[in-house]
């Protein structure tokens, strides 16, 4: 082994422009959440591994014999990334004690972490390790948490194995990993989304990975070089939603209503082709206000639109309301019908605004945080440059 310790983070996932028109081939930008998922590896001798996931209070502890015996026969070395092994997921399955085809968050979590760990390990000897995680992003809310879990599970145990190099040096806060080693990571943590979604679009993890903006259309996925860091609210208006009826309910819309419909799937496309515009700007000119304002039309033309396509929710209009009368400009994010909305606010804007829009949204139950888009994909970090409440659960475990 070569790791003693390692702490990894990642970050979750916003959709800024382009949900729902993404599923008829149109155009997405998704951007990565500076709220992030952090993950702290350390090797033991306790001929155990264990993970403790303190969010969602789990804490589970196994020997190394009992998840030797696991590991299919044929188990070679497993460096480079293969399908995902079925006869493996089946015995993980089995031993997680999964009888039903929910996943519950837990055994999701559970499942991911020993497919990794047995992936990458099995052809050897086990090591012994202890992993804790913690989130600052909420599970089930459509931002990426599960992705952001699966990116820092893959970063830590392919360092551990020594697949990948340690790229922080002595003297670094912070370090990321090479194009080629961000690939692979990216790629187990595309296994682990797999597990957790069937079959999920590699949007989530790619964004964990790389970080910034990614543009997606039509299955491809294209990370955009450079954007600005922009200051949000987050907010989540604790309604639930199920993706899959609102994804139909578009579906039967723009099959009642072709003509209509179809130029509004045509202007998100166009929102989402000049937003990226106005961000690549943004980053070689100098910023001015001209560009905050068309940033919060196409803001605004764009949560008409979701509505239109009738993924609206009250709770979400009360989001623009709360925000409008402050002179922010809101928009759902994700699937809609409740869910999260993004605000953005502009350099300028007053600390005492954001505080007062935040204590009103708090007020009518949402959730909410000031936070940050367009930030670093999985990093390492040395302790010292994680929060001190972060770092303190970490090493709680």
């Amino acid at each position: 082994m070569q790791v003693k310790d390692c702490i990894v983070s990642a970050p979750g996932k916003a959709i800024l422009h382009g949900e729902h028109a993404v599923v008829h081939g149109k155009v997405a930008l998704a951007v990565s959440l500076n709220l992030r998922t952090y993950l702290r590896l350390k090797t033991t001798t306790t001929g155990k591994v264990s993970i403790n996931l303190p969010n969602i209070d789990t804490f589970l502890c196994w020997d190394l014999s009992e998840l030797k015996r696991l590991i299919p026969y044929s188990y070679g070395k497993r460096e480079e990334v293969k399908p995902l092994d079925a006869e493996l997921v089946g015995r993980l399955r089995d031993f997680v004690g999964v009888t039903n085809g929910n996943l519950d968050t837990c055994n999701m979590a559970t499942l991911t972490f020993l497919y990794i760990y047995l992936s990458l390990f099995g052809s050897g000897e086990l090591p012994s390790l202890m992993v804790s995680v913690w989130s600052e992003l909420p599970t089930g809310a459509g931002l990426g948490s599960s992705a952001a879990y699966s990116v820092c599970l893959a970063a830590a145990l392919l360092c551990a194995r020594g697949t990948i190099p340690i790229p922080l040096k002595e003297w670094d806060h912070t370090a990321r990993w090479c194009q080629e080693d961000l690939e692979q990571i990216n790629s187990w943590a595309f296994q682990g989304e797999m597990i957790i979604h069937g079959n999920p679009s590699g949007v989530d993890n790619a964004v964990g990975t790389w970080g910034g903006m990614l543009r997606f259309s039509a299955g491809k996925i294209k990370p955009l070089s450079r954007v600005p860091l922009l200051r949000i609210l987050l907010t989540n208006t604790k309604v639930p939603r199920s993706t899959k009826v609102l994804v139909a309910r578009v579906k039967d819309k723009i099959n009642k209503f072709p003509s209509i419909m179809t130029p509004v799937l045509d202007s998100v496309d166009a929102i989402s082709c000049t937003c990226e515009k106005v961000l690549s700007e943004m980053t070689c000119e100098p910023i001015t206000g001209e560009h905050y304002n068309i940033l919060e039309e196409l803001i605004d033309i764009n949560q008409h639109h979701l509505n239109v396509l009738g993924v609206g929710h009250p709770a979400l209009d009360t989001l623009c309301q709360v925000t409008l009368a402050r002179g922010l400009h809101s928009k759902l994010t994700g699937a809609g019908g409740g869910g999260c909305g993004v605000t953005l606010l502009r350099p300028e804007t007053d600390s005492v605004v954001v505080q007062s829009t935040v204590q009103d949204l708090k007020d009518r139950g949402f959730d909410c945080w000031e936070t940050s888009i367009g930030g670093p994909g999985v990093q390492q970090h040395s302790p010292l440059s994680v929060k001190e409440d972060i770092l303190e659960i970490l090493n709680h475990y």
